[in-house]
Parts: C-alpha cells; sequence; structure tokens
C-alpha cells in the first residue's frame, strides 16, 4: 500500500513539474483561426500548452448567448435564418461571450446597439468568412461587417465585452484578409471596433501589414 502511494505521489509530481515548465517546442498547425492568433501573440507559451495538452471546454451558456447576439444583428439586416456558429467561429466572441450574464443583459446589448451608428448603416457584408495564407499558414475567421464607403471599405468588429481593451491585431488580420480578398490596396480599408455597451468606436492607428503578420508567426521580432 505504502508502495502505491509513493508511485501516486511521484506521477503527481511529475504532473505538476510538467504543468510549471513552459512547453516551446510545438509546432504550429497549419491552420489556425484568427482567435488562435491572437492567443498565440498574447501568450505564446500558454498558447503552446493548449496546443500539447488540449483540454475539452464544456459547454457554457453565457458563450451561446454571445454567438445569439452576433445572429440578431445579422438577422437584423438581412431575412436570413440564424446561422449555426459557435463561439470560436464568432471573431473576438469567445472573450466577449463570457461577460453576457442573462437574457436580460443581451436584451440590454441589443438597445445599446439600436443606439449606435451603425444601426443605421447598411453592411455591405455581415460574418463575412476568410481564409488568409500568412507565412505558410492558411488563418480562417469571420468579419463581423463591412461597410462600403465612397473611399474604400470599413471593416467594423462588435465587442460586448465590459474591457474596452481588444487587440488592434485582430482588426488588422481582418484589414489584410479584406483587402488581398477583394485585391484592394491595404489603405483602401479601416477597421473599428464598437463597444456595443458604451457606443464607443475606437479606430487603432498603425495597423500591422502583412509583413508584421508573417514575422508574428515565424517567431521574428525584426
Amino acid at each position: 500500500m505504502v508502495a502505491s502511494w509513493d508511485r501516486d505521489i511521484d506521477a503527481l509530481e511529475a504532473e505538476l513539474l510538467a504543468a510549471r515548465h513552459p512547453v516551446r517546442d510545438v509546432a504550429l498547425p497549419a491552420s489556425l483561426t484568427a482567435s488562435q492568433l491572437l492567443r498565440l501573440a498574447a501568450d505564446p507559451d500558454g498558447f503552446a500548452r493548449e496546443l500539447a495538452r488540449p483540454m475539452p471546454r464544456p459547454p457554457r451558456p453565457a458563450a451561446r448567448r454571445g454567438t445569439r447576439f452576433h445572429a440578431w444583428v445579422e438577422s437584423r439586416f438581412e431575412a436570413l435564418p440564424l446561422p449555426m456558429l459557435g463561439p470560436d467561429e464568432l471573431p473576438g466572441g469567445e472573450e466577449d461571450a463570457q461577460e453576457i450574464a442573462d437574457e436580460r443583459e443581451l436584451a440590454a446589448l441589443k438597445e445599446a446597439f439600436e443606439r449606435s451608428p451603425y444601426a443605421r448603416r447598411t453592411p455591405y457584408r455581415l460574418e463575412a468568412p476568410f481564409q488568409l495564407s500568412l507565412a505558410g499558414r492558411l488563418i480562417r475567421g469571420r468579419i463581423d461587417a463591412v461597410y462600403r464607403d465612397p473611399g474604400g471599405y470599413e471593416i467594423v468588429d462588435w465587442k460586448t465585452g465590459r474591457s474596452g481593451t481588444a487587440d488592434p491585431l485582430q482588426l488588422a488580420v481582418y484589414r489584410l484578409a479584406w483587402a488581398e480578398q477583394e485585391g484592394l490596396p491595404l489603405d483602401g480599408v479601416t477597421a473599428a471596433f464598437l463597444y456595443v455597451r458604451t457606443g464607443e468606436i475606437v479606430r487603432p492607428p498603425g495597423l500591422p501589414g502583412r509583413a508584421e503578420l508573417e514575422a508574428l508567426l515565424s517567431g521574428r521580432t525584426d
């Protein structure tokens, strides 16, 4: 019995040490979602551990409510059935959805969107899928909304979270993907976050282009 306890303790100790040790030598998959690319940029070691030891995610009602908010925006402008999208397929949706606590809060977000300038503008595209090749890897995702202006296009991402600190890298990826998909110069596409709760519109300056994004995926800092 004592020997069995020793084996269990050794196994637990090894597991604890492995969890604490940063995972660095993990090959990136050939295809990444836009959300995965953001996690890679924000926390390379954490993302490596996630790849090395993937854990199943339990269903979260808040995530479903986040998906429903995006679907509601789409149905508001187009007579389409609600899209069957999971949280990972909605750009930035997974993090935001955690903060939609209940049906009352979801209704409040809809009312807040109605007060925003985008409620009175008809989008050119909604939930636009894209695939972008970067540094030999395929980045895929969906753009919440694309608007067509006289001077070009505007990419808009809805943010329903409370923090108001979305990563501009997300918009950089969407901007490059849309520009190359449409055969446009990069300066013909602008990008913005709409923080739905407050109505604040943020257009981050100096978004990186292809070279900077490929350097990120290649692990270069120069």
